[in-house]
């Protein structure tokens, strides 16, 4: 559960491109988060987020956006909420020709009061100078960006001692408002910062400014809506701190008021300033000199380009030379011995303590919160770096410090600090991925190899399979045709059984017309007597041949029947030995025509096999 208020949010543009982590001054503000479709977006811890708006300039796909208090002022102007409206100077820069009629427009709405936050930066002006000179306060850090406030409190708490102890100008002219003029209205405070909203929620700012309007959200809803009204002017008149807003703006203040013999160091821009910070801490923990006051914004081109600000104004120079006429008009203005070109420093100040005699500083005074508790970033132990790193594949030293910035971190040990506290993962390392790929290439590499073989194998098999195959069949033809030629022999000797049988049939007719003429010789021989004697003998043989014959053809009759049922068994055998051999042979084509498919099969998965190793052999190199 997040300590603090969520300003900047993610929405589903985010291609984890990890622009925003190297813009962001926080190590673990952005945190990879993983969605179900286990692709990656990148999110914001709200309790590390400054409120900077780097990763929104950052961001070129446009997935970061924020939020601010504009629709619920508009709902509370409707339900008749007394509400007066504290102007950044920057927006009448920013908006030269319209900002009174904007303000018209809001007027409209039922805005009561409008107050340029230009007198309450004359205010700051007094104070820090009050503060400074009255308790010889050297090295103190300007506050107005609530983003430096809020970097301080949370990662340099050491620095909270040099934070001025003095309010920004829209709190001090909200103190103003409030104590001097007794003002009832709620504050809305018209601004070019998103980051304004973390002042207005600190405890220590108790509740003075209700609303962070910001020009980007409120101006594009009175434009799209045609709110804009007659043209009026803010009530209070500014004097120097008109100029804020630009780099250097509180500096510039300074030395018109104190002369520039004082040393007041300006540092604005994401990265510069926060880089600053973290030197200027050790600066002060080592007891160097230091400047009279450090003029810090988050901004490098000041609050006039603010984070809130709408692109295309912030993307040009009209705001900076608009500035600079408003600029130009306070300096030169003669007539008022306040700002006057022609007076000293010491005048000047004078004026300023004089217009202000009624002010209590103690009112104008703010207090700051160490905030480090909530945004812990446990250091690894060398071991734990160790052990990190080598999950990453960084054994050698030198890898551990390639630092490419390509994950987003400025160097390797920082992305291994993000890994340990679970705001990125090892995968987003573009080295890690460069070294698993040639790792994973070097072993499929291998097992394609080994594939190969097999394949080859496999191919050499299928071409014997082939080629025994083929000898199968030209050995079951062989086969088969003998098999045609038994056949055909059965039929031949099932004819000469057939004619056998023939014979064996005239055999018996024979036999039977032989018996016959015995028994009529036999009957002669009686006849004749002893001279027939002879022939009878001649009678008997031919009797005892007849039956011969009989006995021989009705024998052979049987054994013609005996071998014609075994012919007719042989040759129904053969005709089941033949469909037989006739279906194995249909299978046997089926089996090499499988076997020379599989061989041109087996022959392209080698080529992609080659292809595929040929293709990892140049990612590996």
């Amino acid at each position: 559960m997040s300590h603090f208020q969520t300003l900047v949010t993610t929405n589903d543009n985010c291609i984890a491109c990890h622009h925003c982590i190297s813009v962001c001054p926080s190590l673990l503000a952005n945190r990879v988060v993983k969605r179900d479709d286990d692709t990656q977006v990148i999110e914001i811890n709200p309790d590390y987020c400054v409120g900077c708006g780097s990763c929104i300039d950052a961001c070129n796909h446009d997935a970061r956006s924020y939020e601010d208090d504009t629709q619920e002022l508009l709902q509370d102007l409707r339900r008749g909420d007394n509400i007066s409206l504290l102007i950044a100077p920057a927006f009448f820069a920013n908006y030269p020709n319209d900002a009174g009629r904007i303000l018209g427009g809001l007027k409209n709405l039922g805005i009561k009061r409008l107050v340029s936050v230009g007198f309450g930066a004359d205010i700051t002006t007094w104070a820090y100078i009050k503060y400074i000179t009255e308790n010889n306060f050297m090295g103190g850090i300007s506050q107005p960006c609530p983003a430096i406030v809020d970097y301080i409190e949370k990662y340099l708490p050491q620095l909270l001692p040099k934070l001025m102890p003095v309010h920004s100008p829209t709190l001090c002219a909200a103190v103003y408002l409030k104590k001097y003029e007794h003002c009832t209205d709620k504050l809305a405070f018209l601004s070019p910062c998103l980051a304004k909203s973390k002042e207005f929620k600190a405890p220590e700012t108790n509740g003075l400014v209700s609303y962070n309007v910001t020009y980007d959200h409120l101006v594009k809803y009175m434009r799209d809506n045609h709110l804009y009204g007659n043209d009026v002017q803010d009530e209070i008149e500014d004097g120097m701190g008109a100029i804020y807003p630009m780099p250097g703006g509180l500096k510039e203040n300074v030395y018109w008021f104190l002369g520039e013999d004082v040393l007041v160091k300006q540092i604005e821009g994401e990265k510069h300033a926060y880089q600053y910070l973290r030197s200027y801490a050790k600066r002060v923990a080592s007891g160097k000199e230091l400047p009279v006051l450090v003029d810090a914004l988050n901004c490098s081109r000041g609050c006039l380009y603010g984070t809130a600000t709408e692109p295309d104004i912030a993307t040009g120079d009209d705001t900076f030379f608009a500035l600079q006429k408003i600029r130009k008009e306070k300096i030169d203005n003669d007539k008022d011995a306040e700002t006057g070109r022609s007076m000293t420093p010491a005048q000047r100040l004078a004026a300023l303590n004089e217009q202000f005699k009624d002010l209590r500083l103690e009112d104008f005074i703010r207090k700051y919160s160490d905030k480090s508790s909530y945004v812990q970033e446990p250091e690894p132990s060398e071991k734990e770096y160790d052990e990190i790193f080598n999950t990453m594949m960084k054994t050698e030293e030198a890898d551990r410090h390639i630092d490419c910035g390509a994950c987003g971190y400025n160097s390797c040990r920082s992305m291994a600090r993000a890994i340990y506290n679970n705001a990125n993962i090892k995968e987003n390392c573009i080295w890690y991925n460069e070294k698993k790929s040639i790792a994973i290439s070097k072993y499929v590499n291998n097992d394609f190899l080994k594939l190969n073989t097999s394949i080859e194998n496999l191919s050499n098999n299928n071409r014997s399979t082939a080629l025994d195959t083929e000898e199968i069949t030209k050995n079951i033809s062989a086969i088969n045709e003998f098999c045609v030629n038994f056949a055909h022999s059965f039929n031949s000797i099932m004819k000469l059984l057939d004619q056998l049988e023939k014979d064996n049939k005239n055999i018996t007719a024979i036999s039977g017309r032989t018996t016959l003429l015995a028994l009529n010789a036999s009957i002669e021989a009686a006849r004749a007597g002893d001279a027939g004697r002879g022939f009878n003998v001649v009678a008997q043989n031919i009797k005892e041949l007849s039956s011969s014959s009989d006995k021989a053809a009705k024998s052979s009759l049987s054994n013609k029947e005996q071998i014609t049922e075994a012919v007719l068994s042989m040759n129904e055998q053969a005709q089941k030995l033949e469909s037989l051999i006739s279906e194995a042979n249909s299978k046997i084509e089926t089996l090499a025509a499988r076997t020379e498919e599989n061989s041109v099969v087996t022959d392209m998965v080698n080529q992609l096999c080659e292809s595929m190793q040929k293709s990892l052999s140049e990612i590996a190199k």
